[in-house]
């Protein structure tokens, strides 16, 4: 199903009911009860490859919850969802709870997602006469949008490298059209569509932030205090499918079928899918933990970037919910 809404946006919905609650709870206890709403913050980035993995494979279905997947164009609009209450669940930069909660945004980071910015990089166009990143020097560099991790990632090269240049929020699917056709300068770009295009050779890298980047939580999956408090067995069962889809994704034995579904996923050739299966997804957290030290570099990064009046790390995340992953 699609819809338009909240600025624009395409949702997927998936209604998957489990036997179980049918039989303990009547219809309308039954929908508020076993629904998850999952923000996710673009189309082609692995948190969409995880979760529609999970919901093709039935991980939600077995876990005997609802799983309604949105797609928003960025991580800062996903965000700005959970915070309306329009999301229950969604993946975001880690620190921006920290931002948000002295701003009264109540909600928790539940599951580490990433410790780096995998397979993300600063590009040009192939042809670009820029050849480092000092030639940015009041340029336009795409971003998907404000507070999202290619903004944090921005920032961050700005405060690096020392270079003063516009971001250009453009939204996931703009960054790759609006360089080719010389709307902007570079772009901040994430994986799979750095491989694609550095592979095609119509971009070429400046910066591989997966590398650059000190290692820190560098995205979680969000919760609100609201589904934390009142429905923690349905936050369960919804992490514990997510994890089944990095499982079932990252298992040697699924390496066939694990391609098969990143290129169908995200439309690319199974190339491409493998490059990213392998550079990014095999990366991510497995278990969904956290340690206080990586959520204080989080803070670190957020701090370098300009972010202030940020929340202590401590406050950042709760270690009530361990993923345990569905299997098949």
């Amino acid at each position: 199903m699609t819809r338009l809404g909240l600025g624009t946006r395409v949702s997927r919905r998936s209604v998957l009911a489990g036997s179980a609650a049918t039989i303990a709870f009547p219809y309308v206890a039954r929908a508020q009860s076993t629904v998850v709403r999952i923000g996710l913050p673009t189309k082609t980035y692995w948190p969409t490859i995880i979760a529609e993995t999970a919901l093709r494979q039935k991980l939600f279905d077995k876990e005997g919850i609802k799983a309604e997947l949105t797609v928003y164009r960025g991580g800062a609009e996903g965000f700005e969802a959970l915070a309306a209450g329009a999301s229950d669940l969604v993946l975001n930069s880690s620190t921006s709870v920290a931002a948000g909660l002295l701003k009264g945004v109540k909600v928790r980071c539940v599951a580490n997602g990433a410790n780096g910015y995998y397979g993300w990089y600063l590009v040009v166009k192939t042809d670009s006469k820029i050849q480092d990143v000092a030639e940015l020097v009041g340029k336009k560099v795409g971003i998907t949008s404000a507070g999202s991790g290619t903004d944090i990632l921005a920032l961050w090269t700005v405060a690096e490298k020392k270079v003063d240049f516009t971001r250009v929020p453009l939204g996931g699917g703009g960054l790759v059209p609006n360089l080719l056709t010389g709307n902007i300068d570079a772009s901040v770009l994430y994986s799979p569509l750095t491989y694609k295009v550095i592979d095609e050779k119509v971009a070429r890298p400046l910066i591989n932030y997966g590398a650059a980047v000190p290692a820190h939580s560098a995205a979680s999956w969000i919760a609100t205090e609201k589904i934390i408090g009142e429905r923690p067995e349905v936050l369960q069962k919804a992490l514990n499918a997510l994890y089944g889809g990095v499982a079932f994704l990252q298992a040697d034995a699924n390496r066939d079928a694990a391609i098969k579904l990143v290129a169908e996923i995200d439309e690319i050739p199974e190339a491409i899918a493998a490059r990213e299966l392998d550079a990014n997804i095999k990366n991510l957290s497995a278990t969904g933990e956290f340690q206080l030290d990586w959520m204080e570099r989080a803070l670190d990064m957020g701090r370098l970037i300009g972010m202030k009046d940020l929340a202590p790390a401590k406050e950042m995340y709760v270690t009530t919910f361990k993923p345990v992953p569905t299997k098949l």
